[in-house]
Parts: C-alpha cells; structure tokens; sequence
C-alpha cells in the first residue's frame, strides 16, 4: 500500500526514528501506527543489546534545581563520542532526563528507567534505546543523585563535563554557588580531613616514609616531616582546607565561618571518570582492514 508524508511525520514525531526507518516499519505493518510504533521500538531495543558492551567513556553532565533552591537532581550520560554528545537528540534527551529525575524526586538509574520521560509519551529507557539506534552508539544513564536540602541547595556546571551539587546547613543560594563552583574546579575528595579514609591517610604515608629515609635526617626529624606533609595532603584534598578558588588568601572553612554556614554535603560527576577508554592503534585498524579486504 501507498504510505503518505503524513503517515511518516506522524511516526517519526511518536517515535524519534529516522524517517527511513519510519517509512519501512509502517510498510512491512501494512499502515498500522501501532504496529509501527512496536516494530521500531524493537528494533530499537535489539540495537540497543548490540551496542551495549561498547564502552561510553563520553557524554555529558547535567543538573536541575527547583525554584526554591532546596531540591536538585545531578546526572551522567554517557555516549561513545564527543561528536555524539554535542548531538541535538542526545542533548534533548539529557534534558529531559534531569527535567524528569526532579520533577519525579528521582535519585537512582534504575527507578528512573521505568520513569515516563518528560515532555514525551515513554519511558525513559525505551527513549534511551531508540537514541541509541538513531545515533549509532551506546548510549546510557550512568550516575543520578536527587538531593533535598531544608536550607539550601547550590548548583554549578562547567560546560557540561563536570557538574556539582552542595547543600548547606544555612538559606545562602550565593555562597551555595560560590562553593559549588569552588568543588568544580579544586575538586576535593571529602570535606573535612577527618572523613579521608585511613587506609589512604597510611597508604600516603607510607610513600612519604621511603622518600624521607634518603634524606639521612635522625626518625624524630623524619616523622615532623612526615606529619606536616600529611597535614599539607589531607588540606589539600578536604574541602574545608583548600585556599577558595576566588580569593586563594582564604581557605573555604575560612569562608564558611565568615557566613557561619556548614557544608552538608556535595556531590561531584565529572563526565567519564572512573572509566576504562578503549585505546585502538590507528596505524594497526588500517592495515587490519586492508589484510581483510
């Protein structure tokens, strides 16, 4: 049967598939919408399968934050290229799916898939495998945080490859920011020293043991060195003793008391972090591809 223009559109608006796709799946079902609908949505799916032991080291971060200041969602998506993540449909869709996490309260992947998407009749997940057959790529939601705070909440994005969410124990959106962005650029692993593990307070020491016992200095000499490069470590990757990245001369425990405020707690993705990126020798694939052609 003949499949008109407007058969297609109407497909390609329900679906976000390319327009071939839709012209195809809508003959092979005879016209029916919803056949087509199914058809595609299970092509998607197997696409998606296929793709999914591919590595996605790329993508992008993205945060939302309610009008009160006192709930954000941050989260991670992640794509196989940067070509990709600059995509309007990938950047569609990690909109919508921060837009849904704090419309919905949501802080974890897996409660989000089965989540109608925002602005469109689908869940999250069927939205995500029919992205990844349009694009070509394995496509997936990493990381999601929701925090609800009882004072306030600041945000900060860097482009969109790091992002931050900090709550405070007092109602300063300003210094939320300030900080935010601070934790965005010094990126500190914990906010007080205190809270740094002791398995890696003693893993730095002992590094700093074996470079001190060359130095030819008495141990009780050793050990005053050692404490204080362990004091200067643990400053350096606490929140609270790192100099403020808007005015080195303070320290951010230094601002805080100066605003009698606390920092709660924070949250920092940094897109790919963590990930393993598969490394391919360009020289290698060619002549692999020339042997097999």
């Amino acid at each position: 049967m003949q499949i008109s223009a407007a058969q297609v559109k109407e497909l390609r608006e329900r679906t976000g598939s390319g327009m071939m796709e839709c012209k195809k799946a809508l003959e092979a079902t005879g016209g029916d919408m919803d056949l087509a609908i199914d058809k595609l949505r299970t092509e998607g799916s197997a696409k998606a399968v296929k793709k999914a032991g591919r590595v996605a080291a790329d993508g992008a971060v993205a945060n939302r934050t309610s009008s009160d200041n006192k709930q954000a969602v941050l989260a991670e998506v992640n794509c196989e290229t940067d070509f990709v993540a600059r995509d309007e449909n990938f950047v569609n869709f990690v909109n919508a799916v921060v837009e849904t996490a704090l419309a919905l309260k949501i802080g974890d992947v897996s409660s989000l898939a089965d989540a109608i998407l925002a602005g469109q009749n689908v869940k999250v997940e069927e939205a995500r495998q029919a992205l990844v057959a349009k694009v070509g790529e394995n496509i997936h939601v990493r990381r999601l945080v929701f925090k609800q705070a009882a004072n306030t909440i600041g945000t900060y994005l860097h482009g969109n490859r790091i992002g931050v969410i900090v709550e405070l124990d007092v109602p300063n959106p300003e210094l939320a920011k300030d900080i935010a962005m601070h934790i965005a650029a010094s990126k500190p692993l914990v906010i007080s020293p205190e809270e740094v593990p002791a398995d890696v307070v003693a893993k730095e020491k002992e590094i700093f043991m074996a470079q001190a016992a060359n130095s030819g200095k008495p141990q009780d000499i050793i050990e005053k060195m050692v404490g204080g490069r362990i004091k200067k470590y643990l400053d350096e990757v606490s929140l609270l003793g790192q100099p403020f990245v808007k005015d080195p001369n303070m320290t951010i425990l230094s601002l805080l008391n100066k605003h009698r405020a606390k920092v709660v707690s924070f949250t920092r993705f940094e897109v790919g972090e963590g990930i393993e990126k598969e490394k391919e020798d360009f020289v290698e694939a060619v002549m692999a591809q020339v042997q097999n052609s």
